[in-house]
């Protein structure tokens, strides 16, 4: 023992686990604040739902699974970047608006300009991440809200991309990138599919079905789910197991005291916008390399889909607070729920009914959450 501690026995340890400055939280107030805890329990009651209405509907065979998987998945990729943006305290509504102009990037120069699609992948990327890098400057600079700087660029890029699409080639629908595609070495990475033979084994055990030609229903995984998985997990260790996930949380919990103590704030918003940049360029990619074309108004309203999913995954809208499981929680109820209505043979039109109820009961959750963790009123 110490000579510290012989002078004052109430210095042991046993002692100062009873300090009365310690705050203590029982086992079930740590759970109930977990970005994660919403989404979670979202996630069961919707898939007890839809087991009940549509059980029978092929909605659970394997290939209605992959349906709903890969539109997960679309909302996932964009929800990380957003997350994480989020997190740092920080919005960009141009997301959809990158979508659609990293689209175009990569059709015009393979397809009109000629140039080998990796190149133009490579291109569409180096553009967005400067475009992203713009974004956060912008609103460091300037001191704008990043709602507002963002807003501006939605339009900016929608305009520019029409723009450049039309002075091109007088459309604004881009097709045959498919074509230029074949043999390319950075395109399958996008638009390729794994596990072909996995599926392939898998019918001729009479795991899942097979097609009238023989080939399995479900013939491999699309690469929009393996980069879903790839950005999900590289976000969530970023995020949780990093110094620089701490400075996102501490740059949208207090900057100004994040500051005081060394986190380099500014850098990591502008880093955090380049990421959503990305996000949208992957998204963007592996739509066009599958749909073999890219269209001008292409990615519309997905800003604000990849911010319901971050905000149903437990997120704060003040930030400093969420997680990348939380967020893609939420892209994975967006996805059942739009495709659960469709085989249930629900009026499509009641998505958007159910968007607004779950993003209202989120917000109301989120702020229960912020005042059980600050201690507000």
């Amino acid at each position: 023992m110490s000579v510290e501690a012989d002078r004052n026995p109430e210095s042991s340890p046993q002692q100062a686990a009873r300090d009365e400055r310690v705050r203590e939280i029982s086992p079930v107030r740590k759970a109930l604040i977990r970005p994660e805890l919403g989404a979670i329990c979202g996630t069961i009651l919707v898939f007890v739902f839809f087991l009940a209405v549509a059980r029978d509907s092929g909605m659970f065979s394997a290939d209605g699974a992959l349906n709903w998987t890969v539109v997960s998945a679309q909302f996932a990729v964009l929800a990380v970047g957003a997350c994480l943006l989020m997190i740092a305290g920080e919005f960009d509504l141009s997301v959809g608006s990158m979508i659609g102009f990293s689209g175009i990037v990569i059709a015009i120069t393979s397809v009109t300009w000629g140039w080998p699609v990796w190149a133009g992948i490579l291109t569409a990327f180096a553009l967005a991440l400067a475009l992203g890098w713009l974004n956060g400057y912008l609103v460091i600079r300037t001191g704008l809200p990043s709602f507002i700087v963002t807003l501006a660029f939605l339009y900016i890029l929608r305009g520019l991309t029409i723009f450049a699409s039309i002075a091109t080639t007088r459309k604004t629908i881009i097709g045959g990138v498919r074509e230029a595609a074949e043999g390319d070495w950075l395109a399958p990475l996008f638009g390729g599919k794994i596990l072909n033979g996995l599926f392939v084994t898998l019918a001729d055990w009479g795991w899942i079905g097979k097609l009238r030609n023989g080939n399995p229903v479900v013939d491999g995984i699309p690469m929009l789910v393996v980069w879903a998985l790839v950005l999900i997990v590289a976000g969530h260790l970023l995020l949780t197991r990093t110094r620089f996930g701490n400075w996102i949380f501490a740059s949208g919990g207090d900057a100004q005291a994040a500051r005081y103590v060394g986190v380099p704030v500014n850098r990591v918003k502008i880093a955090m916008f380049m990421l959503t940049a990305f996000c949208a360029t992957v998204f963007a990619t592996c739509q066009v390399i599958e749909f073999g074309s890219a269209a001008a108004d292409r990615g519309l309203l997905k800003e604000f889909e990849a911010i319901i999913s971050v905000v149903i995954g437990g997120a704060l809208l003040t930030g400093g607070y969420g997680s990348v499981i939380g967020a893609a929680l939420g892209a994975l109820i967006f996805g059942v729920v739009q495709q659960g209505l469709f085989f249930a043979g629900v009026e499509s039109s009641l998505f958007r009914v159910f968007l607004g109820v779950i993003l209202l009961m989120a917000v109301i959750l989120n702020t229960y959450i912020r005042r059980m963790i600050t201690g507000e009123r």
